[in-house]
């Protein structure tokens, strides 16, 4: 995956390399760019939300048709990654999709895990709001804010206080209260076969997937998945599915050779970024030459910290398939966390001449360009870092490297801005009040950086003296 971000350790105004933990932080939290951002245990990581431009992809490769199928917009829609290894995917309300990664690496086809986000997809489609309404939706936000909290925790310097912020974050609390009537998942299973069909794809697949697991169904409430206590199934209604998908003009269709492709390297991604090196080893032997099989363990290697051994396993790809932007990716994340940020320069380079809308590559590289410490790269750094957020202004790490590089320059006001995008970002209206006074004492008027400074600090819960100090000065009525 995209290297899992590590972001950089700001020491006396510099940036310092700080080793990055998981490399699925790529997939990794809602800020820096890379796999493995965010300080997790490695055998059993608590819950963290994954960030990787290559999965991430190939999630969308399978959801968008089946978005279109039910009358939403693609770009509209968010799908979010949980590094999690329980079977869980759920919805919150809104045009937003959560997939813990155990429910992901479950399933063996592209049309499973379809299925999957056809019946998803017809929750939101269906405006099923789980138990609580809009309660619900309210504790789903306060969960992504913790996890954001604590990512930005970690990624500072303070890896405890980020892992017990994530720890406390209400994650279980609040996919307890997510559950769905029998009637709601009816009513999703015959939505999905519809959706599925006008995407001309089967919807076999999700047939197959709770087929696998129906005996389940036959376990004490404790002991079944999350996915089936949340999404009450019965053998009854996975036939009446088997015969509502069997009738359909597409249930013929199979999974392409490409599909089926891209689906095994985001599993044995999603498996080698989540689990120990020897288990990530023992699942792709050194006798499988497959594709997936020598990129799990490039990244079993990394994780084990063996930098040269990872090295030379990831040239080894590279050689064969020169023009992936994820192995260059890869390779600058694992030269970048062993403490070589100026090795790392090239492979990120060359990750971005191949991928340069990708927004977490250009984040990558813009923390490897600032942790080499030379005052030539910052205005690289700048450029990187917003051409970055000009795509995706929600990635909070971009604006935490933006503010850095413009203080490197000594442009305090719009430091002090970056750094209210980024707390505005996480949803931390505090802070991003704060700084956002600051940048506005330190902005020339009448510029768009001052006035969207000011729009940061009035929608961020201005106290009655930063509404006072606003309004004399005309900013508001």
């Amino acid at each position: 995956m995209t290297s899992c971000r590590t972001q950089p350790h700001c020491v006396n105004g510099r940036a310092k390399p700080r080793r990055r933990l998981g490399a699925i932080v790529a997939l990794a939290l809602v800020l820096a760019p890379g796999f493995g951002q965010v300080a997790m245990a490695q055998n059993d990581p608590p819950p963290s939300l994954l960030l990787d431009t290559e999965i991430d992809e190939t999630l969308h490769a399978e959801a968008d048709p089946i978005f279109v199928a039910a009358g939403l917009d693609p770009k509209s829609m968010k799908i979010h990654l949980i590094g999690d290894k329980t079977l869980n995917a759920f919805t919150a309300g809104g045009l937003e999709e959560f997939f813990n990664s155990g429910i992901i690496v479950e399933t063996k086809t592209p049309g499973e895990l379809q299925g999957i986000i056809a019946h998803e997809t017809g929750h939101v489609a269906g405006g099923h709001i789980a138990r609580s309404g809009e309660g619900n939706s309210g504790a789903m936000k306060t969960f992504i804010l913790t996890m954001g909290l604590g990512i930005l925790a970690a990624l500072a310097g303070a890896p405890d206080a980020g892992g017990a912020l994530a720890m406390s974050s209400g994650y279980f609390a609040t996919l307890d209260m997510l559950g769905y009537t029998r009637v709601q998942e009816s009513e999703a299973d015959q939505a999905a076969a519809s959706f599925l069909d006008k995407a001309h794809l089967s919807g076999r697949g999700l047939v197959e997937f709770f087929d696998n697991l129906r005996y389940e169904e036959g376990f004490s409430y404790a002991r079944r998945y999350p996915y089936f206590q949340s999404h009450p199934i019965s053998s009854e209604r996975i036939e009446a599915l088997r015969v509502r998908v069997g009738r359909m003009p597409n249930y013929g269709v199979t999974d392409t050779p490409e599909a089926l492709a891209r689906h095994r390297v985001m599993i044995a991604k999603l498996k080698a970024f989540m689990n120990p090196p020897s288990q990530t080893l023992a699942d792709y032997k050194e006798s499988d030459t497959s594709f997936e099989a020598r990129y799990a363990r490039a990244i079993a290697y990394y994780k084990a910290t063996q930098t040269d051994r990872a090295v030379q396993a990831i040239d080894a790809l590279l050689k064969d398939y020169p023009n992936n932007p994820y192995l260059w990716e890869l390779k600058g994340q694992v030269l970048f966390e062993s403490g070589k940020p100026k090795e790392s320069d090239a492979p990120y380079r060359r990750a971005v001449e191949l991928k340069p809308d990708a927004p977490l590559l250009r984040v990558s590289l813009a923390q490897t360009l600032l942790a080499e410490d030379d005052p030539k790269l910052i205005d690289e750094v700048i450029s990187n870092a917003r051409r970055a957020l000009d795509i995706d202004n929600t990635n909070a790490f971009g604006w935490r490297l933006l503010s850095q590089a413009y203080d490197a320059k000594g442009m305090d006001g719009m430091a002090r801005l970056a750094a209210a995008e980024e707390k505005f970002a996480v949803g931390d209206s505090k802070q991003a009040r704060v700084f956002a006074m600051r940048a506005r004492a330190r902005l020339d008027k009448n510029t768009p950086e001052y006035r969207r400074a000011t729009d940061i600090a009035l929608t961020s819960d201005p106290s009655k003296d930063d509404l006072e100090a606003l309004r004399k000065e005309g900013a508001v009525r």
